[in-house]
């Protein structure tokens, strides 16, 4: 199984939050991706024996096969045995098995919601969940050993394919009620966005006796020109439909499937603050389930009004599924999620799983046999909202960056649009408590010129007013 790939020049290797992510034929680069691959073995030495095989996974984006079986070659040649799937394949689908075929876990190429031009690597442990800061740290410390010459392809004989789909629909079914969705017969409107849902989503729709029509469900490496991530306005073609035919609801995912997108049967898009709100009551009301709700630091705090309401206990982390999933794999945790579009749930692996989330809003539906926007305003209701969210993307000079964090820092604002800040928290960013109930969340961007402003108030108006407020006061500061 060699590559017949030319290998040429290494650029830097830079690691996000989730692995590392670069531009195809810039930085991602064959001897990037070799040098990549035995940094992560050098982790596994330390880690596991070698009786346990490497998973390797792809999406659909341009040369990420090739990538994989490039790293898959590199890995036999250090005498790792390999199973490298049989297709493109979800995020969540690969770190099933990562923990169900007992690995040394997974390595996953792709860029995830990016656009087209980009691709990336993250490494996923045994434990099916991401790879946590202590484990990341050491594959980034080992990128100063590792060489990043081409594979031999002396052991390819130790590379087998396999088919991830069989055992993870299993699973997913006996975490669902198949029949009671069955008995619904929702009529399900479904955007691959040419993501690796496609065949697994549509799929499980059907399994589950939906009424199911697809669109963009074949590989386009280019993603039909667009982005494959789940928000309003990539969805026209899916919202369309929904309004339409007068479908229960349309469903996508993001390019790896691990995060989710939803319409409601009146072509609204539901944020995923909705979603968690929604999923977390269905799971205690619905079907009886107890645990900790989990949230980051950017995610709805109608979450801990749920919490408190139940008698539940809320736990906030610092941004990033890894951070919830550590939770998930501590305590009893009934759902865990972040404002960013990641959810999991009790019973499930430690991973965001976009395809779960859109079923389990098709299962909500199925056992109260209500329109789904009128379930989205009772669980609203239920938690004492509504409440208004936005996020702020504002680009700064890194100089103006650092003076606004060092300020902030130093002396964060006792009010905020006439409002007394009555706490600070520092757990990720400077995030500002006001005295009435609203929050706003600094957040630096760790790989541009970028600052995040997360707000969340009691009303539109009030949204309005934090934002600007936050905005004059960030530009103010001086460089």
């Amino acid at each position: 199984m060699g590559t017949g790939i030319n290998f040429g020049t290494n650029p830097p290797i830079k690691f996000g939050t989730d692995g590392w992510r670069g531009i195809i034929a810039d930085d991602f680069t064959f001897s990037n991706v070799c040098k990549v691959t035995r940094a992560i073995a050098i982790y596994l030495e330390k880690a596991y024996s070698k009786d346990r095989p490497v998973l390797v996974c792809y999406d659909p984006r341009f040369l990420a096969d090739q990538f994989a079986y490039t790293s898959a070659n590199v890995l036999a040649d250090l005498g790792w045995t390999v199973k490298i799937v049989d297709r493109d394949c979800p995020t969540p689908v690969i770190a099933y098995n990562a923990k169900h075929l007992n690995s040394a876990g997974a390595l996953m190429f792709t860029a995830s919601h990016n656009p087209a031009p980009y691709c990336g690597i993250k490494y996923i442990p045994d434990y099916a969940g991401p790879a946590t800061t202590d484990i990341t740290d050491t594959i980034v410390a080992a990128l100063d050993t590792a060489s990043d010459a081409p594979p031999t392809g002396k052991n390819s004989g130790q590379i087998s394919t396999f088919d991830p789909k069989p055992d993870y629909l299993t699973f997913l079914y006996s975490i669902l009620d198949v029949e009671r969705i069955r008995s619904a017969k929702l009529k399900v409107k479904y955007d691959a966005l040419y993501s690796t849902s496609r065949g697994y989503l549509d799929e499980v729709l059907q399994h589950c006796g939906c009424d199911v029509e697809s669109f963009h469900t074949h590989r386009d490496v280019l993603f039909g020109g667009g982005m494959p991530e789940p928000k309003p306005e990539l969805l026209g073609e899916l919202i369309a439909a929904v309004k339409q035919d007068q479908a229960d609801l349309g469903l996508a995912t993001d390019g790896d499937s691990d995060r989710f997108g939803v319409i409601d049967e009146q072509g609204n898009y539901l944020t995923p603050n909705t979603i968690l709100l929604l999923l977390a009551r269905h799971l205690m009301k619905n079907k009886g389930k107890k645990g900790a709700i989990v949230r980051t630091v950017a995610t709805t705090h109608l979450l801990d009004n749920l919490a408190n309401k139940y008698g539940l206990e809320l736990i906030e982390t610092a941004v990033g599924f890894k951070y919830v999933g550590q939770q998930m794999r501590e305590t009893t945790v009934l759902i865990g999620g972040e404002e960013s579009g990641g959810l999991s749930v009790i019973g499930h692996i430690p991973e965001k799983d976009g395809i779960l989330a859109d079923m389990l809003v098709a299962e909500a539906i199925a056992y109260e046999g209500k329109a789904l926007s009128q379930l989205v305003a009772e669980a609203i209701a239920d938690a004492d909202g509504p409440l208004y969210n936005n996020r702020l993307d504002l680009h700064l000079t890194n100089e103006h960056k650092e003076a606004v964090l060092k300020a902030f820092t130093a002396n964060p604002p006792s009010e905020v649009a006439g409002v007394a800040v009555k706490e600070v928290g520092r757990k990720d960013g400077i995030k500002l408590y006001l005295s009435e109930g609203s929050w706003v969340l600094l957040r630096p961007s760790g790989t541009e010129p970028l600052i995040r402003v997360y707000l969340e108030t009691n009303s539109a108006e009030k949204l309005t007013q934090m934002g600007q407020f936050m905005e004059n006061l960030i530009h103010q500061i001086q460089p």
